[in-house]
């Protein structure tokens, strides 16, 4: 089930927030777990018994890993070790889980290649096994390790109540694509929490401004995106205006959702951390990994890079951290070569911007030419993480800078990507991008007007979502 579609808006929603608000408090979370269950299973209901399996494994884990209420005694060797071998388990299994079906599948395929370009036949496997990737096991995974990662490290107490940490795990407004929620960040929201009108209203902007984003934005974005990228071969300028397309889908595609996740929070009561601050605004790579998928990339530093050693150990070991650390967060993404490539080249762009000190290797340019220069190099990036495989992305990055001049038949493709509706689109999309304020920064004082344009909004984008039929958001295939 998606949130741009008729079934979540007129039936699912409404009926689960009726529900919710007519149940006495120490209900709630019950019935927001089975509903959640059945939002997540509504299309493969076998997805359910994985998440089922990893939430009770974490649940037991971190109530063995809370420590002893003993504050003026340190903790025995038994305890210690005890502790660490829950917390071993709980890391274990959550990524075992993610690797075998996130990762089966790339596994084989690289093993079939390598073997075939060595000419041993022999050695490829003889079955046919392919592993379906379930629904948002990236986010859940790395949401239920943050539990018991933060009981260990002492910043939280474990929840005695099984219902509440189920909930936690499986939340519907997130759970498919994030924000990926720390444990620290929402545990006394799962214990007590307020729900206002002013809570109510701020989440129905969200989730109408996400909505917008999606619809009116994205998709008709995407539309010139798979265009090009689809194409056997590009123009310059096509190729050029995809790749600005593709940057345009997938910033409006996922920010739309978060926003929308936030909004269906808000709902409920629960105050949701922002997950983008403008990220085609920054001045430099560094700055806009603190603006891009922000929840994601704070865990990364916070759950990885830190304990590597951060930039704690020297110049060498700081670049290594932060390779190892985006080549890991590329492969997060998708089990591609190319989402290894992507992450690679961020880490070693932001490596060679740590290697120049605090001050920007960008200052000599005024800030219009920074935010140029960091989004065209987002840009060029884009195309792996867009590309179905490394030799399309080869060929595409070569139309994009004229290596390989294309064929006559070529010029068609200009015909189905710059119609009228398209340019309109991107230019939009292009305004909103670097005019327009984010939805948390414009939400927060709320007014008759800003009521009124949210509503615009989603009546126009509920309009064209009938014309659109099924379409998901980018990173439910991550």
């Amino acid at each position: 089930m998606v949130f741009s579609s008729h079934l979540f808006v007129y039936y699912f929603l409404p009926a689960v927030l009726a529900v919710y608000y007519a149940l006495p408090g120490r209900a709630r979370h019950l019935w927001l777990t089975l509903a959640s269950y059945v939002f997540y299973g509504w299309a493969n209901p076998a997805f359910m018994g994985l998440m089922l399996l990893s939430t009770v494994i974490d649940f037991v884990c971190g109530l063995k890993l809370a420590r002893p209420e003993r504050a003026d005694q340190p903790q025995t060797p038994q305890e210690l070790r005890k502790r660490r071998a829950f917390l071993l388990v709980s890391i274990v299994s959550n990524l075992s889980l993610l690797g075998f079906f996130k990762y089966f599948n790339l596994a084989v395929d690289t093993w079939t290649a390598v073997m075939e370009a060595l000419g041993l036949q022999s050695l490829q496997p003889d079955f046919a096994l392919r592993v379906v990737l379930p629904l948002g096991i990236s986010f859940y995974t790395f949401q239920s390790m943050s539990y018991t990662i933060d009981i260990y490290r002492g910043r939280a107490q474990p929840l005695r109540s099984f219902v509440d940490f189920a909930c936690f795990v499986s939340m519907f407004p997130q759970l498919v694509a994030g924000p990926i929620l720390r444990f620290s960040e929402v545990a006394d929201q799962l214990r007590t929490r307020t729900h206002t009108f002013e809570k109510f209203a701020r989440g129905v902007v969200f989730f109408s401004m996400g909505m917008t984003k999606k619809v009116l934005l994205a998709n008709p974005c995407g539309f010139v995106a798979d265009a090009a990228f689809d194409a056997a071969t590009r123009h310059p300028m096509e190729a050029w205006t995809g790749a600005l397309a593709y940057a345009f889908q997938i910033y409006f595609d996922f920010s739309g959702y978060s926003d929308m996740a936030i909004g269906l929070g808000l709902m409920f009561g629960f105050v949701f951390p922002k997950n983008f601050d403008s990220p085609y605004l920054a001045e430099s790579i560094t700055d806009f990994w603190r603006r891009w998928h922000i929840s994601l990339s704070t865990w990364l530093r916070d759950y990885l890079y830190l304990p590597l050693g951060g930039n704690r150990k020297g110049p060498r070991r700081t670049y290594l951290n932060l390779a190892v650390v985006m080549l890991l967060g590329g492969l997060w993404h998708g089990a591609s070569w190319n989402f290894v490539v992507w992450g690679g080249l961020h880490g070693a762009w932001l490596a060679f911007e740590r290697a120049l000190g605090k001050r920007s290797p960008y200052s000599f340019l005024p800030k219009p030419g920074r935010v140029l220069l960091t989004f065209t190099g987002v840009l060029v990036t884009w195309v792996f993480f867009r590309a179905p495989d490394l030799p399309s992305a080869g060929s595409y990055l070569a139309d994009m800078f004229g290596v390989t001049g294309p064929p006559p038949e070529a010029a068609m493709l200009g015909l189905v990507m710059f119609t009228p509706y398209a340019l309109i689109s991107l230019a939009v999309a292009g305004l909103v991008t670097w005019i327009a304020p984010e939805t948390g920064d414009w939400s927060r004082r709320l007014t008759v007007p800003r009521a009124a344009i949210a509503f615009a909004c989603l009546s126009l984008a509920l309009v064209m979502m009938a014309s659109q039929g099924y379409n998901p958001f980018i990173y439910f295939i991550f």
